[in-house]
């Protein structure tokens, strides 16, 4: 399934990344600088949209298929990491942002990834991030995604339908500077809610 979801992860998300993500994550990124790492970078959809004034740049992703296309995109002076988001392979307080594109829908331990955010982000870092979420505010929908989450999960690489992780970054100990409510265009109902911004770490 693994080998199945990288080779057609570009294409089932096209449609979406037309619509929309392509412009979120090139507003969300535009003003980054310094020493940056993104979790679950995937096959490297937002590579394009780092700035010039980014000095580092880690990209880490624990799926070897996914990790294979993410480092045949990636310039020679980007650094790939298979480690997993609840045990990333850095030092403490060594980025100054982490990024995170739809990616804690489907890790085991999403408080644990959100700690380790902490642990690796300077003080007064950024967290910026887009996730979809369980839809609150629709709930006919919020029905059928709890309906349709543990066939989901099997099928679509763990992908939580419920999960409230806005609610999870302030557990964290986060503080949101800029969040964004919207649906995500041209997405399957069940993955449209979403949630997106920049969170800051408290100094």
């Amino acid at each position: 399934m693994s080998r199945l979801l990288a080779a057609i992860y570009d294409r089932f998300m096209q449609g979406s990344e037309d619509a929309c993500l392509r412009d979120w994550r090139a507003e969300l990124l535009a003003d980054l600088s310094g020493d940056v790492l993104e979790i679950g970078a995937g096959t490297g959809a937002s590579l394009v949209h780092y700035p010039p004034a980014v000095a580092r740049l880690v990209l880490s992703e624990p799926d070897p298929h996914m990790r294979k296309r993410l480092a045949a995109r990636a310039p020679a002076h980007v650094e790939v990491s298979a480690a997993p988001a609840h045990a990333i392979d850095q030092p403490d307080r060594s980025f100054d942002t982490v990024v995170c594109f739809l990616v804690l829908c489907s890790v085991d331990r999403p408080y644990d990834a959100l700690a380790e955010v902490r642990r690796v982000l300077k003080p007064g870092g950024r967290f910026v991030f887009i996730e979809h979420v369980a839809a609150d505010a629709r709930p006919e929908r919020l029905k059928w995604q709890r309906r349709i989450e543990p066939f989901w999960k099997r099928l679509a690489g763990n992908c939580h339908l419920t999960r409230r992780t806005e609610q999870a970054i302030l557990d964290a100990g986060f503080e949101l500077e800029h969040v964004k409510r919207e649906s995500i265009r041209k997405a399957n109902p069940l993955t449209r809610a979403s949630v997106r911004g920049i969170a800051r770490l408290s100094i």
